[in-house]
């Protein structure tokens, strides 16, 4: 394997959160030092209802709600507006919004983008929580195929 001098390409994960926030301010910061190009990459979940419906067979086929969809998309578009007014003054970001598991969609972004590094930020969950909920940044740590710089929150 060929050993990467530089890195070139950067992939953000972004979501609204103070763990999110502190992998931006740490990316924004490593890609000013080294001259990289930046993108950012959203993902929401399927929206999904599975109402009550008398038919076992109707019942498992879960129904989107295009509504749903929609305030997700805007929620996205506002979070990319905060992130350029905040960190993005003089830098071009390429942004992505997709729809599916986050660890999914992080990692075929970093395919597309042909990203050097993945950053991003974890909540810290441990035990029964972590259990429950999974770890985006464990599971694309896992399966990336190059590096990913985890940053976990600071308390204040």
């Amino acid at each position: 394997m060929k050993s990467q001098e530089t890195i070139n390409r950067i992939l953000i994960a972004v979501e609204d959160s103070p763990y999110s926030d502190e992998a931006i301010r740490y990316g924004m910061m490593l890609a000013k030092k080294m001259g990289s190009k930046i993108a950012m990459v959203h993902a929401d979940e399927i929206p999904v209802n599975t109402p009550y419906v008398a038919d076992p067979m109707l019942s498992e086929t879960p129904l989107m709600i295009p509504e749903m969809m929609e305030i997700q998309e805007e929620a996205s578009k506002n979070l990319f507006k905060r992130i350029d007014a905040e960190y993005g003054e003089g830098i071009q970001i390429t942004k992505y919004i997709r729809v599916g598991r986050a660890q999914d969609e992080i990692l075929a972004v970093a395919e597309e983008y042909k990203a050097d590094l993945i950053i991003l930020g974890t909540h810290g969950r441990t035990g029964l929580d972590h259990f429950i909920s999974g770890s985006v940044s464990s599971s694309v740590a896992k399966r990336a195929k190059c590096p990913v710089m985890i940053i976990p929150r600071r308390e204040n």
